[in-house]
């Protein structure tokens, strides 16, 4: 199963450090089949992107508590998709979500998914307001949008220590 994983540009680092990738408390997303029936139409590829999307959303949680920590880290959401075997779907928690049983190894990472550095206001911005708006407040909303209209690069595995040292 393709998933994809929320990440920051710090999880990344380590990414490279460990060759392992950990997903925070197991959480990734995926095209599940609950995820398939929330939506009347949609082939796989624009529901794939729902749930990368849904993971670069995490991903500004990630950032969120990062920034908090570190106001100079890189604000950038990224998403490391990779392909699994061992996922339990966790429908309780949202439609895309799944937990993944271990570590990914480097080697079952499909691609670095990663904001350019034009979108690094909008996604500090997004970061410190996405609990906001998830709980409904229309202006951090409209904040979160705009982090949201930026698209995610695409970036082969093999790429990732050059992207990292250029930021």
């Amino acid at each position: 199963m393709r998933i994809y994983v929320p990440a920051t540009v710090a999880g990344l680092r380590r990414l490279l450090d460990t060759e392992q990738l950990q997903p925070l408390s197991g959480t990734a997303f995926a095209l599940t089949p609950r995820l398939r029936e929330a939506y009347v139409a949609g082939d796989d590829e624009e529901l794939e992107y729902v749930a990368m999307s849904e993971a670069a959303r995490a991903s500004l949680r990630l950032l969120a508590t990062e920034l908090a920590d570190d106001p100079g880290a890189p604000p950038r959401r990224a998403v490391v998709s990779a392909d699994v075997d061992d996922v339990t779907l966790r429908p309780d928690l949202d439609d895309a979500v799944v937990r993944v049983g271990g570590p990914v190894p480097i080697s079952r990472l499909a691609a670095v998914h990663l904001d350019l550095e034009e979108a690094g206001d909008a996604v500090r911005a997004a970061a410190a307001v996405v609990d906001a708006a998830d709980l409904g407040d229309p202006d951090a909303e409209f904040t979160l949008g705009e982090a949201e209209d930026h698209e995610l690069a695409w970036y082969g595995v093999q790429e990732l220590p050059f992207v990292l040292e250029l930021l």
